[in-house]
């Protein structure tokens, strides 16, 4: 486990664990250091005291029961293995995930992060029937005027907008969410593009976190191995030259997540 620390500036720093479900690859290590420090780019506050403890879930690596207490929030990243998948460390996983629920810790899943989340808590996860989704993808964004729900926006009400654009690299998807979930997001592509469960989980099919250059990196990668065509790779390029996600938005709505004060919120 690497314990990395922000600058201290706040009376009480928050304290997180970014629970890694994918291994480095050549490009992010070369030009950011690793996934954890993308993840720290994007939900991070540099001067606000936080800590950010990385243990890499894919490895086996999970906090102890008697460690869990300690932290604020959980994020999980994306990964290229099956949510539904029964490999050790996902069922592991997802027993974690069920703990975390039965605390009221909030969770944070993006793209594998937000199927598993589904899948550990009683949903259902499988491969799109319409195949990939890469490249940028504008989601209907559900009505948050409803009474006593979605406290952790309440920040960001006056810039909800109606639809917004996010950077999506996936083959499988949230085909039923858990009983008592609520649908945030869709897309023409992907029903469930966001959901929460109360205000202490929250999964996102896309990548609020990537930048356009990983996002390339990636799709060179699935050219490379014979998983996509030319022809989608050069379309996904085509797009990103004439667009991108509303990131700020969606680092916004993490981040809101992650860190509003919920201790006046009934669960």
């Amino acid at each position: 486990m690497v314990a990395i620390k922000q600058a201290t500036a706040a009376k009480k720093g928050r304290r997180f664990a970014l629970l890694m479900a994918a291994r480095d690859s050549e490009y992010v290590l070369k030009k950011y250091g690793g996934y954890r420090n993308v993840f720290l780019a994007a939900f991070g506050d540099a001067g606000a005291g936080e800590t950010w403890d990385l243990y890499r879930a894919v490895d086996g690596e999970l906090p102890d029961q008697e460690d869990i207490e300690k932290y604020d929030g959980f994020v999980i990243s994306g990964s290229p293995n099956d949510a539904y998948a029964n490999d050790e460390w996902i069922l592991r996983l997802c027993r974690l995930i069920r703990d975390l629920h039965a605390r009221r810790k909030r969770v944070l899943g993006v793209c594998f992060g937000h199927q598993v989340i589904c899948r550990a808590l009683g949903g259902r996860v499988a491969k799109s029937s319409t195949g990939w989704d890469i490249g940028i993808r504008e989601v209907a964004v559900a009505d948050m005027s409803l009474p006593r729900q979605c406290r952790f926006l309440e920040a960001l009400r006056d810039q909800l907008p109606p639809r917004a654009k996010i950077t999506e690299i996936h083959q499988d998807e949230v085909w039923e969410v858990p009983a008592g979930a609520e649908v945030l997001a869709s897309s023409a592509k992907t029903g469930v593009e966001m959901f929460r469960v109360g205000e202490h989980l929250l999964g996102i099919q896309g990548h609020p976190e990537y930048t356009n250059d990983i996002l390339i990196s990636l799709v060179d990668r699935l050219l490379g191995a014979g998983t996509i065509t030319v022809s989608v790779a050069e379309a996904v390029k085509k797009q990103l030259a004439a667009t991108g996600p509303d990131r700020e938005f969606w680092l916004k709505l993490c981040k809101s997540f992650l860190k509003a004060d919920l201790m006046d919120i009934s669960i």
